[in-house]
């Protein structure tokens, strides 16, 4: 409150100073000028605060000096000879003042104070300057200096609007990132789980009267794959809601493949893991992409290509992670609604890698996911 009180007090001061300064000048030529160039620092703080008031302000000081100055009797503007000094160095201020506020204010209220500020620099012209030619050449070289700051200023408010409006749509894209990644966490997670209950729940059923313990199998097979499912969802429920900050949970990796490995057992499909390379510890979205891709073709395995077995290779490359999953089943659908190969798709290409699926030539299925190694983790 104290400081607009005091920001207030030296704008209404400036142009009463700035008269004086004027008036009582004998030669306003060369350094004689600084005087009243150093008032308009009683302007600034009033400026920055409330730009509208501080133009109007400097308009009226500089104005009423040019005038009454020159309509004094003895005063240095009386024969029009050095007078035109003061008032350029007064539309100097008045134009960076507009250009101020093109830059911080918006549209209507920037061209507002052009408006008010060209006008107030054109009527003070006379007061200086006499003769056609004079005049005319001293109204354009105002109106292009105020047009000059105008835009300067404007391009300024422009280049800071689209910067928030880049801000606000990385902001937007990373939301949405997020929530894409959150879908394909649950939708890997789920869909493997519940694949594998539906398969443990149909061998119960068919075998719960003739083969009791095969039965009780199918049950143990489906309460681990339930638990695991569950803690999860739970772990990842925990890791929204906690800051960034909280420890979380370790995310799954190319060690759990063996998981993998005995789940997909269990539902009655043997996969063959193979790994070749020099196996080494990679980045952490690197080796969860890996597994979720893994993850997410076995399930289409189990759940689709009505075979007994599949393979799954795990390749470490120098440049590249390589993750194949191969069957010698139907096959599966391309189209369609699911979600699977385009999740697995989406993986690849925010790693910047590459993504093949499709049926293979002798029969079966390949799904074959390429994911590049960071330079610096090679």
């Amino acid at each position: 409150m104290a400081v607009g009180a005091l920001a207030w007090c030296a704008g209404i001061t400036y142009p009463v100073l700035l008269y004086i300064a004027a008036l009582n000048e004998p030669e306003l030529t060369g350094a004689r000028l600084l005087p009243s160039a150093l008032l308009a620092v009683l302007v600034l703080p009033l400026l920055l605060r409330r730009p509208e008031p501080a133009l109007l302000l400097v308009l009226v000081g500089s104005f009423a000096a040019t005038a009454l100055a020159q309509a004094h009797a003895g005063s240095p503007f009386r024969d029009q000879q050095q007078g035109w000094q003061f008032a350029y160095l007064q539309a100097l201020f008045t134009d960076l003042a507009v250009g101020f506020i093109a830059a911080t204010r918006p549209r209507r209220s920037a061209v507002g104070a052009g408006v008010l500020a060209l006008a107030g620099q054109i009527a003070a012209v006379p007061y200086y300057r006499s003769g056609a030619d004079i005049t005319v050449s001293t109204v354009l070289t105002l109106t292009l200096a105020l047009a000059t700051a105008w835009l300067v200023g404007y391009s300024v408010a422009e280049r800071g609007r689209h910067a928030r409006a880049l801000r606000e749509q990385a902001a937007a894209q990373a939301v949405t990132a997020e929530r894409l990644r959150i879908a394909r966490e649950l939708h890997d997670m789920v869909a493997h789980s519940i694949g594998i209950i539906a398969i443990q729940a149909g061998v119960g059923r068919r075998v719960i009267d003739t083969q009791p313990a095969e039965a009780r199998n199918a049950l143990g097979a489906i309460e681990s794959t339930s638990r695991e499912t569950l803690s999860g969802l739970r772990r990842m429920l925990g890791a929204l809601r906690q800051s960034e900050s909280a420890p979380l949970g370790p995310a799954p990796g190319l060690a759990d493949l063996e998981r993998l490995v005995v789940a997909a057992q269990d539902a009655g499909v043997r996969v063959d893991l193979r790994r070749r390379g020099e196996q080494r510890a990679l980045p952490p979205e690197l080796e969860l992409s890996a597994y979720r891709i893994a993850q997410e073709a076995v399930t289409n395995v189990v759940r689709h290509a009505g075979v007994d077995d599949c393979e799954v290779t795990v390749d470490f490359g120098a440049e590249a992670l390589t993750v194949t999953v191969t069957d010698e089943g139907r096959g599966a659908k391309l189209g369609g609604d699911g979600y699977g190969l385009v999740g697995m798709r989406e993986r690849v290409t925010l790693l910047h890698g590459s993504f093949e699926a499709g049926p293979r030539p002798g029969g079966g299925f390949r799904v074959t996911a390429r994911l590049p190694v960071p330079a610096e983790e090679r």
